[in-house]
């Protein structure tokens, strides 16, 4: 028999209820049967009893018992959480490495891109499942509290304690954490200063998924920028504030006003391709910075993570200096 597991609640799980949450990764396992794990306490939440009702938060430990464990490998579902995958010493090393920000409360990362932060469908090595190389020595695994798409880089907040959790979940739940992010876009926008505020819904098939304006459903998205530099007509840096959370909104956002990611083929097509000599050929987005209220005392946290190695080559190509004021002039001006 197959040991229990440990799942993590997902950011869009959050107020979820316990049983549909199982109904949704163990489609197998029926209410009677959950109810029973329940009452003799085989099914815990941050190794505490719980109820069906039980509404879940994001960043929680689900204990999975081995029947529902098993019923999950029969019907193949595709869960957010999932068992640890073994590092190498150098993986382990260069995870740790990466790490922007430590303390009791909070782990800042600068994830890498290309790395997924919770698994899909037959994707086993992303970070919800490395998260055990992060403890450093503390009893609770770190938890994830938001996310970043697999392709952007930068700041990602972790909580290292179910208490932090609860308390970076909540303030993530409002206006008080400000992201910061930069991007090189495709051509140059004919405003230096604005906002985009245009709704967004998802389109298409679960494999050909993307937001657009135009699907039905669409809900407000509104995302701010600031022209930091430009490189005649071909391409410029900006600084982005997303007003609100929808996914792939600034890519969906950049796309629609005719200005697309360089690099982002999904929403712009060959129009992110343009022909910069030095330049690779990868997503150009990253999470620079991210500041919000500290889970412990409430003073200001603020984290900011360099351009990735590819961003850094682009940067060089395009002729940007990542250190120019005027990328904290328009941070500021963000900001205001």
């Amino acid at each position: 028999m197959s040991a229990a597991q440990t799942w993590t609640v997902g950011p869009e799980e959050a107020d979820q209820r316990l049983d549909r949450w199982f109904k949704r990764h163990f489609p197998e396992l029926g209410h009677g049967r959950l109810e029973k794990l329940l009452r003799t306490g085989q099914v815990r939440v941050d190794g505490r009893r719980a109820k069906a009702g039980t509404r879940l938060e994001s960043g929680q430990a689900v204990r999975v018992p081995p029947l529902a464990a098993q019923a999950a490998a029969r019907s193949s579902p595709k869960p957010t959480g999932r068992p640890a995958v073994a590092l190498s010493p150098a993986e382990e090393a260069a995870l740790r490495a990466s790490v922007l920000h430590r303390d009791n409360w909070v782990i800042a990362l600068d994830k890498p891109p290309g790395l997924a932060v919770q698994g899909g469908s037959g994707q086993t090595r992303h970070l919800d499942a490395m998260l055990d190389a992060l403890r450093f020595g503390a009893e609770e695994r770190p938890r994830l509290v938001h996310r970043l798409d697999r392709d952007t880089s930068g700041v990602l907040l972790l909580a290292r304690t179910a208490e932090a959790a609860r308390r970076l979940g909540k303030t993530f739940k409002s206006d008080a954490p400000r992201k910061l992010y930069w991007a090189l876009v495709a051509g140059v926008p004919a405003k230096p200063r604005g906002r985009i505020d245009l709704p967004l819904g998802k389109q298409g098939g679960a494999a050909r998924e993307r937001m657009s304006p135009d699907a039905p459903g669409a809900k407000r998205a509104e995302t701010r920028y600031a022209l930091v530099a430009a490189k005649g007509k071909v391409a410029s840096w900006l600084c982005l504030r997303p007003m609100t959370g929808r996914t792939h909104q600034l890519r969906a956002h950049m796309a629609a006003v005719g200005h697309p990611i360089l690099g982002d083929g999904k929403y712009g097509g060959k129009t992110a391709f343009p022909s910069i000599d030095g330049a690779p050929k990868r997503l150009m987005l990253l999470a620079r910075e991210i500041a919000l209220p500290h889970p412990d005392d409430g003073t200001t946290l603020r984290v900011q993570a360099p351009p990735p190695p590819a961003m850094a080559e682009a940067f060089a190509a395009l002729g940007f200096d990542p250190e120019l004021a005027a990328a904290g002039e328009a941070a500021a001006w963000l900001e205001a």
